[in-house]
């Protein structure tokens, strides 16, 4: 159902892979499967030298949200486990790719707008079925919707059911860049890369001050504090020595 792995010999490497496998149900998400994904990223989270990580699923779709049999029996009861696994994965420390290999669809909108980046394939498409179903979709995942994608769009999404199409999902900004679908995976290890030859502190403090920029929670002397700390870092010393030597830096996330 998800499967998970670390680069490097020991498993402990900077790009962090995880694979949404359940293509018979479009990688719909059960209770297992999002207990399975929510723990990856649990165990993933203190990381140190984890900098980047990519998700991406099997077959012609990437995720259809939440399992609906579930859904429709009512297990979820008040909290929606789907809503929290979004909400950590939007919290994560270190950027995450989403590799959209084909549909979108449901909660499956939410699980990839939690991601930073979004690498999407031509032919694709993605809706939210709620409105059809009588169903409310979860607040934090209209939230989520409106902060990256605008209003106007989040409500074409849930209030009128759209399905939008490639071309209309890069418009509204849902994908960041459209490939063919045999270039998807080279094109998420290439933004892997890049992420991962940044300076790690200063992506993980600037990721955390973006998010509570956007959350209205910024709290100003812990800013500061993640500003200092990057200009007195090795990574810093070693990013003006790289530039002088007009070669490529060597960061080490200290």
């Amino acid at each position: 159902m998800i499967e998970a792995e670390l680069d490097g010999p020991d498993g402990n490497g900077a790009v962090g892979r995880i694979v949404l496998s359940r293509p018979e149900a479009h990688n719909a998400l059960d209770r297992a499967g999002i207990a399975a994904l929510d723990a990856v990223l649990a165990d993933w989270e203190d990381r140190e030298a984890l900098r980047v990580v990519v998700l991406t699923g099997r077959g012609r779709s990437f995720c259809a949200g939440a399992a609906l049999g579930e859904v429709a029996g009512g297990s979820f009861g008040g909290a929606n486990p789907l809503g929290a696994l979004c909400d950590r994965l939007d919290a994560f420390p270190v950027p995450v790719v989403a590799a959209l290999n084909g549909g979108v669809y449901g909660g499956g909108v939410d699980l990839a707008l939690a991601c930073d980046f979004r690498v999407g394939v031509e032919g694709m498409r993605a809706f939210v079925p709620p409105a059809r179903l009588g169903i409310h979709y979860e607040p934090a995942g209209i939230a989520r919707a409106v902060d990256r994608l605008g209003s106007q769009v989040a409500r074409r999404m849930f209030l009128r059911a759209e399905s939008f199409d490639a071309a209309a999902l890069l418009a509204a900004g849902f994908v960041d860049e459209l490939v063919a679908p045999d270039r998807l995976s080279a094109r998420a290890e290439e933004i892997a890369a890049e992420i991962a030859g940044l300076a790690p502190l200063a992506v993980r403090g600037m990721k955390r001050t973006l998010r509570e920029i956007v959350a209205g929670t910024l709290d100003a002397d812990a800013a500061r504090a993640r500003i200092a700390a990057c200009f007195a870092s090795e990574d810093h010393a070693e990013g003006l020595a790289a530039q002088r030597e007009k070669r490529a830096p060597r960061f080490l996330g200290r």
